[in-house]
């Protein structure tokens, strides 16, 4: 055999190395990440059944659910608006002093009710008129609400 002529069928030395090397590497280090990266994919799945992810959360409720998921002082804030619109703003401070007696966990929020009330009485009745509804329901916050936005 001559010096410098290989054997056919053998690829050369040189060709071989650098390849070689990668493709052990990646033997090696591939199956590595990949049980990394699914154990850390199936940690973040939610196996308990809570929805505590706001995203999937949200994308499995429809919208009759959200509505009914929404805080008490929420839902009556809604009922207090459409009562003030369909009535008056004398029978929604009434509606708002009869529901904070009845659950008294509403009381913190009374106010900010009251002052929507007083704030919407105006868009409705005008500032003066508005006015004329105000009575002592949760510190007169009402009046504030009309003064704020009148």
């Amino acid at each position: 055999m001559r010096h410098g002529r290989r054997p056919a069928g053998r690829p050369a030395r040189h060709s071989r190395g650098p390849a070689l090397r990668i493709g052990r590497s990646l033997a090696l280090v591939l199956p590595v990440v990949l049980v990394l990266s699914g154990t850390l994919a199936v940690s973040r799945v939610n196996w308990s059944g809570d929805s505590a992810d706001p995203a999937l959360a949200a994308s499995a409720e429809n919208v009759s659910s959200r509505t009914a998921a929404r805080a008490p002082h929420e839902a009556l804030r809604d009922e207090l608006l459409i009562e003030l619109q369909e009535k008056d703003p004398g029978a929604a401070l009434t509606h708002l002093q009869e529901a904070v007696n009845d659950r008294p966990s509403l009381a913190k929020h009374c106010a900010s009710l009251a002052r929507s009330l007083g704030r919407a009485a105006v868009r409705v009745y005008g500032p003066t008129r508005a006015q004329s509804y105000a009575r002592p329901v949760c510190d007169t916050s009402f009046a504030s609400g009309v003064a704020q936005f009148g």
